[in-house]
């Protein structure tokens, strides 16, 4: 019975950039497609599911632990269920993160909340194919959380994507 409840939480819940995206006249896709293509690219155990908004497109982001023991965050767009991003989570004292970064957390979190004044909630630390960066959710005042991404190379932020929704940790 607890597996049962579970799966009709996330499938309701899953359904928010659905109802979203119907509301402002596109058609997606469901989560079904991003899934099989994330776990075909890193088998392994979905551990995070999130639906957000990134420059008016609705995406999920799944967060799988590899069964290599690797984290992956995959983003998916939302309409096609394609993969259109991915890259390794690691600790903030991963040789792969601290030997490429060149800017400290600390002037990272001031650059992310000048852009995008708010709470840091939250930190990953990502290893992309074209560099590292940090990435951090921050709750604005108005109880909205970003998800803001700043090179951790450059120091430059990037644009904020709206969580929705998150089931999982």
């Amino acid at each position: 019975m607890k597996k049962s409840m579970i799966a009709g939480i996330f499938l309701s819940v899953a359904m928010v950039p659905v109802a979203y995206a119907d509301k402002h006249g596109s058609k997606y896709d469901d989560l079904g497609s991003c899934y099989k293509a994330a776990v075909a690219k890193f088998p392994g155990k979905v551990t995070s599911v999130r639906g957000e908004l990134e420059n008016g497109k609705v995406q999920y982001e799944l967060d799988i632990t590899g069964n290599d023991g690797k984290s992956h965050e995959v983003e998916c767009d939302a309409k096609t269920g394609k993969i259109v991003e991915s890259e390794s989570e690691v600790a903030g004292n991963d040789p792969a993160f601290t030997s490429k970064a060149k800017i400290s957390y600390d002037a990272a979190v001031k650059a992310a909340l000048a852009k995008y004044p708010g709470a840091v909630v939250n930190t990953e630390y990502e290893v992309e194919s074209d560099g590292v960066a940090y990435e951090f959710d921050i709750v604005t005042k108005d109880g909205k959380t970003l998800e803001v991404e700043v090179d951790a190379v450059t120091g430059k932020v990037g644009e904020a994507e709206e969580v929705l929704y998150q089931i999982g940790s």
